[in-house]
């Protein structure tokens, strides 16, 4: 019996594939609940939001996992944590950027869609804070540019479309569950 093993694919995920991501398990969507919860909530949604991150890396666009309290609240405690020398640096750097008004804003907008995105996904994935400063992957953004821009387009439409669904509620954790998709896919597709 020959074993068939999936191929892996470079192609680059769809707006229509995006969209019905959260609603292929609707139950799912519940887990942003766990939002009204201070503190250990907020923890909780942030271990499932990286788990849901790793799992687009993976190229796994099928349905949202399974919420898990205790092992989601132990990764999100974590990761908040190994966020913190980051958060700090851009908080800096913002504020130094902030000194410069035109050329402050510009700055702080290519940080933002440029640097912010990639490396997030990158602290997801490894789950470092080293992960945090590993500027190089930053020319992944370069070298493909124009998928990037696509990439930042679909983000930005896929954004909308859940913003204009926040009048039946179901737009806000789409919202949230999904925020990454585009970024993480790109991720997979040109740096993992």
């Amino acid at each position: 019996m020959v074993k068939r093993t999936k191929k892996k694919t470079n192609k680059a995920l769809d707006l229509g594939a995006a969209f019905k991501y959260p609603f292929n398990r609707p139950m799912g969507l519940l887990n942003i609940l766990w939002i009204l919860v201070p503190i250990i909530g907020w923890f909780a949604l942030m271990g499932y939001s990286v788990r849901i991150v790793k799992n687009f890396v993976k190229g796994n666009f099928k349905e949202l996992p399974l919420f898990n309290f205790s092992k989601d609240l132990n990764l999100g405690f974590f990761m908040f944590l190994k966020a913190i020398p980051f958060v700090i640096v851009i908080a800096v750097a913002n504020f130094v950027l902030a000194i410069m008004p035109v050329i402050g804003t510009v700055a702080s907008l290519f940080i933002s869609f440029f640097v912010v995105p990639i490396l997030s996904v990158n602290f997801f994935v490894k789950e470092t804070i080293d992960s945090y400063f590993e500027f190089d992957i930053i020319k992944h953004v370069f070298n493909n540019f124009g998928d990037y821009i696509i990439v930042i387009l679909k983000s930005l439409v896929l954004g909308i479309t859940f913003l204009i669904l926040f009048i039946v509620l179901v737009g806000i954790p789409a919202n949230a569950f999904t925020k990454n998709i585009f970024f993480a896919d790109f991720y997979r597709r040109y740096v993992k």
